[in-house]
């Protein structure tokens, strides 16, 4: 989870409130002061921490909570509006025909940013090709075309060129009949005259769409200066931080940008070329206060995961018929999604349970096991689990390398999975509304 120690301290304030007898206004102090320490410590600005604390404290205190909605949860609704307003608003980057050029200092996350950026226009069907046009880092056009070809997106470059435009002029000519180009640009140190008219050139030649800004979270609030410095060189109109997972300051980066008026577009949250998504802050906070996020769970499903083995899933799960194979199918549709914490973070907190990273660890080397445990079955066997017996698991676990007790184990696992099944399966409400997602996901 992006923001780790902001987002367990606010947690944990929420659950102060949703723990206690009743609403009064020593508690609303005592969550408010937790609500400010938790953001200093994650480097929003001061004087922006305490306005928005004013702001809670004043109508947690006075407002009364609207027909239907208790006064606990229109406390955490007062936390989570107020702290989606500081994130300011958003722009989104369309899927469409369009030139994106990336700038900003050295060592800020460009280069991988480029790669992320056409991995995810890439999986949304869109034609895209990537241009290297950083002249005076050695390495930039290697580490890109690495990139390039691991995503297996074209790539031009001249390593001999100098001059930048013209390399981005003759990418532009041989990527003419793509649908997205990305640009990657020089950094500096800081942002000198040189660098400035480069980028100038470049803009000049590309006309692009986007001119996105690139900024590591862990520049804290100097966030603010360095995009408005940018955006006055070249009108910078999105920002894109990188590098947001774990980092401290990431909070004064998201906050420090916004305050520009330079709205955050993307995020990066973590190292793998997967590891960006588009920054929307109501959903962002959501996440954060362990509210969950639906809606990103889907879109990360459905990236990775074949839509006819998922309608097949589902109705197998609607008719109440549930077999080892099954069980498989569902834990291979978990691994494409990425890590379970990840995956988890997605969820609402009482919906993620209350495993901790050591039991999410755990449970993710254990579904590990249990596929391997499942290739070494026959067909018969993980269609009908009740003929795994005696003789049976014995060659299974000689087949697969483990202990007897593990595929045991795995048994036991797969009658609790089934017993779940069949209990939500049995809700009628449960089974419409599951019914009623798959026809909005359009697998009806």
């Amino acid at each position: 989870m992006v923001l780790d120690g902001l987002s367990n301290s606010l947690r944990k304030t929420l659950r102060k409130i949703a723990n206690a007898q009743h609403i009064d206004k020593a508690l609303i102090k005592e969550v408010v002061k937790e609500i400010q320490r938790a953001l200093l410590q994650s480097d929003v600005n001061v004087r922006m921490v305490l306005e928005l604390t004013k702001k809670i404290e004043d109508r947690a205190l006075e407002e009364k909570p609207p027909a239907g909605m208790s006064s606990k949860d229109h406390v955490v609704n007062i936390v989570y509006e107020e702290l989606v307003k500081i994130l300011g608003e958003t722009k989104e980057v369309p899927l469409k025909r369009q030139i994106i050029m990336l700038v900003g200092l050295y060592g800020q996350g460009k280069t991988t940013t480029c790669g992320k950026l056409a991995r995810y226009f890439q999986k949304r069907g869109l034609k895209t090709a990537l241009i290297a046009a950083d002249v005076h880092r050695p390495a930039a056009y290697n580490q890109l075309q690495q990139i390039a070809d691991k995503i297996k997106v074209p790539i031009y470059g001249d390593p001999k060129e100098k001059k930048a435009h013209k390399i981005v002029q003759q990418g532009l000519d041989e990527f003419e009949g793509y649908e997205i180009i990305i640009i990657d640009t020089s950094g500096r140190h800081g942002l000198e005259a040189d660098l400035i008219q480069e980028m100038k050139e470049i803009a000049g030649v590309s006309k692009p769409d986007w001119r996105l800004l690139i900024m590591d979270a862990t520049v804290g609030q100097q966030a603010g200066p360095q995009a408005k410095a940018f955006h006055d060189a070249i009108g910078v109109n999105g920002v894109i931080i990188s590098k947001l997972d774990g980092t401290a300051k990431g909070g004064g980066a998201l906050s420090a940008v916004q305050a520009t008026k330079a709205p955050v577009v993307f995020i990066g949250t973590g190292e793998h070329i997967d590891d960006i998504e588009k920054f929307d802050p109501p959903r962002f906070i959501s996440r954060m206060l362990g509210m969950g996020d639906i809606k990103a769970l889907i879109e990360k499903a459905q990236g990775v995961i074949n839509e006819d083995d998922a309608e097949a899933t589902a109705r197998k799960l609607m008719s109440g018929k549930f077999s080892l194979r099954d069980m498989y199918t569902q834990m291979e549709m978990m691994n494409k999604m990425g890590p379970l914490q990840k995956v988890m973070d997605l969820m609402p907190f009482g919906m993620a349970g209350k495993m901790d990273k050591e039991q999410m660890k755990v449970t993710q080397e254990k579904m590990a096991v249990y596929r391997v445990i499942m290739d070494s079955m026959t067909g018969e066997e993980l269609d009908n689990p009740k003929l795994i017996r005696g003789t049976r698991i014995n060659r299974i676990a000689k087949g697969c390398g483990r202990e007897p007790s593990d595929i045991k184990e795995l048994i036991k696992q797969y009658d609790r999975t089934r017993k779940a099944v069949k209990g939500f399966t049995s809700n009628r409400r449960m089974r419409k509304a599951l019914m009623d997602q798959i026809k909005k996901s359009g697998m009806e």
